[in-house]
């Protein structure tokens, strides 16, 4: 795994979680894979950019049409594939209700050394070589006022100011050469095989899964050592008031 940013040391043993709906959960746990989107999959209409106009700033007709940077970098969105993960010290109740189907789901903790140590090489054929796995901590700028001036590959690492919540780690794989050399690239998303017992330190029931989703999850993670992982969300604790 490399770091994206040399200048700031990435701190190894940071607590990170990722938000599963409950058959995503149990896909992972079976398969090992983690779905890594291709950035123009996100919702996020400012993945990738440099500034962001103000709203109602007139459009300059000299710029209605893409230009080569322009194409080309739309291209290297769909050649940069991301999954992501959340910096918390705690579970959080808004990634629950986001990625979690409305708390129905699984949360795992894990931290950036796990993931180094889990991941498997990926190769988009068998005899192509591996592409290198890049992570670090997304850094918030507001593009109102800075426009940046970064590599291609660092600009995956920088959002719109308003996203600052998300507290993203991130992961990516750039297929810019493996496509450069012939191999054909998916447009969308690519999977990922992890060593899941490395990679997951906790795992964390959510609070509104139902019961026959609960075993489910249990038994899956019994089946490959993970049953003494298992959590149960704070969110079903007993709240006093007296």
């Amino acid at each position: 795994m490399r770091i994206v940013f040399e200048d700031e040391p990435l701190d190894l043993e940071q607590p990170i979680w990722r938000y599963f709906k409950t058959e995503r959960f149990l896909d992972f746990v079976k398969t090992g894979h983690i779905y890594f989107a291709a950035a123009r999959q996100f919702q996020d209409p400012f993945e990738g950019a440099v500034a962001v106009m103000p709203p109602g700033f007139p459009v300059d007709p000299r710029y209605a049409e893409l230009e080569h940077g322009d194409r080309a970098f739309e291209e290297l969105r769909r050649l940069t594939k991301i999954n992501c993960w959340h910096r918390a010290q705690y579970e959080s109740d808004a990634m629950w209700q986001l990625y979690a189907g409305a708390w129905k789901g699984v949360a795992i903790l894990s931290t950036p050394s796990r993931i180094a140590a889990a991941a498997e090489p990926f190769r988009l054929q068998p005899e192509y070589g591996h592409e290198d796995l890049w992570a670090g901590n997304v850094r918030y700028v507001d593009l109102l006022k800075e426009r940046l001036r970064v590599n291609m590959l660092h600009r995956f690492w920088y959002k719109h100011a308003a996203f600052s919540w998300e507290r993203e780690f991130r992961l990516a794989i750039s297929l810019r050469m493996a496509e450069e050399f012939g191999v054909a690239v998916p447009a969308e998303g690519i999977k990922v095989q992890f060593e899941v017992r490395q990679l997951v330190h906790r795992i964390f029931i959510g609070p509104s899964l139902p019961p026959s989703d609960e075993q489910a999850v249990r038994e899956a993670a019994e089946a490959i050592g993970l049953g003494k992982c298992i959590r149960t969300s704070s969110m079903l604790g007993t709240p006093r008031y007296t």
